[in-house]
């Protein structure tokens, strides 16, 4: 390899301070070397610090990239980079960019340690079985001594509905009969009536219960901490479009506020590099409080796990839950909606193009008490607006180099799409059924995410959050081994 590069003047680079200047690049993700040379340009403190006399102009950077540097000489640069960052932000320490937190695999090349295919999948057929094993026993109807349908029948039943896509009980109750191994299975009106008999209580119970057994199992890895991240979200269902007399505590607004109608439902996850379980779930009512929601998730999240950190949307960035929070012993990261005094300091940054301002600040909790946070302005990349509106506000009460971690909030939004896919088909009102539905995709979800990290860690030895197994076989395989297929 060439010692040092000679540009198209008399200046040469040392293949020590190209390496550094390629990692300069891969820290803020620049994809072409035009950017790096502007900010070369624009900080020559950074320049004296990598000895350079001059600036290298754009096309020697791309021939030292693509014509000096080997594929292997590239790769060491981008691994050096996302360890930074990794490093750099979880000992609190602002980075440009969010770092990949899994390792990089260039096309469909697999190392020697990467398990096939087929592999992965014996591996997880052998998981999931004891899985299943795990969660399904917390669940119980209470029928009574000598029913001739075993009790697992109805959650083999209710885990077929959510495999399947629009089937309903009915419907999915004939197919189930010729598709389980089992002699006898429910009728669509008897399993639909059982989940009829449940209260909300009862259902938000046998899921911890189910949920805490998997943490028990994925604690037996060294990968797995009781700790970690959480974030408190809420979803809704599809819109309701039928009438909804006498359900309208139930069937309430939309989050965006529009005149639709529908059901919503609150989750506290895991998030961050955390196996992404959804440690509890609960409906929301018209009436409930956010602050309520919240204190009621975070109770189930703290007898679960130790709870470090807490990331949730603005719809939560009222004073008194940020209290609640501090008062607990917890940090949140909570973006703030701008008010009247947030859109004039926005624009007082702006007009000194500034693209970051830190300010304490004291939020009045009523009679003579206050909150203290920090407001933390950012300038967003790329936005597309010219005004004010490129700035966001988070609040927090730990360092400014917690709000690298907002990032991880959008696991639990990700993890809503999934379950929502899982969920089965009803057109009843009844509320328990409803949250049943909701609640059991949310199991299901859980258990993937279980089985993916207990196999990684099996064939790998680690485990990285981007799953290996997909949600698809492992459903299929809960399937197989609740007795149907």
């Amino acid at each position: 390899m060439y010692a040092s590069l000679q540009s198209t003047g008399s200046t040469s680079y040392e293949m020590e301070t190209l390496f550094r200047l390629f990692l300069l690049k891969e820290l803020h993700g620049w994809d072409y070397e035009t950017a790096l040379v502007e900010y070369l340009t624009q900080h020559p403190d950074l320049c004296d610090q990598l000895c350079l006399e001059s600036v290298p102009n754009q096309s020697t950077l791309w021939r030292s990239w693509h014509k000096r540097f080997t594929t292997d000489l590239q790769d060491t640069v981008k691994t050096a980079a996302r360890t930074i960052l990794i490093k750099a932000q979880n000992a609190g320490v602002s980075v440009p960019r969010e770092p990949d937190r899994q390792s990089r695999r260039h096309g469909d090349e697999r190392s020697k340690s990467d398990p096939d295919d087929q592999t992965v999948l014996e591996q997880t057929e052998t998981v999931t079985e004891r899985v299943s094993d795990v969660a399904f026993p917390a669940f119980s109807l209470d029928r009574g001594e000598g029913c001739e349908i075993h009790e697992n029948a109805y959650w083999d039943l209710q885990t077929y509905l959510e495999l399947r896509e629009n089937l309903a009980v009915n419907g999915g109750a004939r197919s189930f009969i010729h598709e389980s191994n089992r002699e006898r299975t429910p009728l669509g009106h008897a399993h639909r009536e059982h989940i009829r008999g449940l209260t909300i209580e009862q259902i938000r119970e046998m899921y911890r219960q189910a949920v805490s057994r998997l943490l028990d199992r994925v604690a037996e890895t060294e990968e797995f901490f009781r700790a970690g991240i959480v974030a408190i979200d809420i979803t809704e269902s599809d819109p309701f479009t039928g009438d909804r007399a006498g359900h309208e505590d139930e069937i309430i607004g939309t989050k965006e506020k529009t005149d639709e109608y529908a059901y919503q439902w609150a989750t506290v996850q895991l998030v961050g590099n955390a196996v992404p379980i959804v440690l509890d779930a609960r409906p929301v009512r018209k009436g409930d409080t956010r602050k309520e929601i919240v204190e009621d998730l975070l109770d189930s999240a703290e007898a679960a796990v130790h709870v470090d950190n807490v990331l949730m949307d603005r719809e939560f960035d009222s004073q008194h839950i940020l209290e609640m929070l501090s008062q607990r012993g917890l940090s949140y990261v909570v973006p703030k909606r701008m008010q009247t005094s947030e859109k004039a300091q926005a624009k007082r940054l702006l007009k000194r193009n500034k693209d970051r301002y830190e300010t304490d600040r004291k939020l009045h909790l009523g009679d003579n008490e206050w909150h203290s946070t920090t407001f933390i302005y950012r300038r967003k990349e790329n936005s597309e607006h010219t005004d004010h509106r490129q700035y966001s506000v988070f609040m927090t009460n730990r360092n400014s180099g917690l709000l690298t971690e907002y990032g991880y909030r959008w696991e639990i939004e990700s993890g809503y799409k999934s379950i929502k896919r899982f969920m089965g088909a009803t057109t009843s009102k009844n509320f328990s059924l409803r949250f049943f539905y909701f609640a059991f995709a949310c199991l299901l979800y859980s258990i993937w995410r279980t089985v993916d990290l207990l196999v990684q860690v099996q064939l790998t030895g680690e485990y990285e959050h981007s799953p290996i197994v997909t949600a698809d076989n492992t459903l299929t395989l809960v399937k197989k081994e609740t007795g149907i297929g």
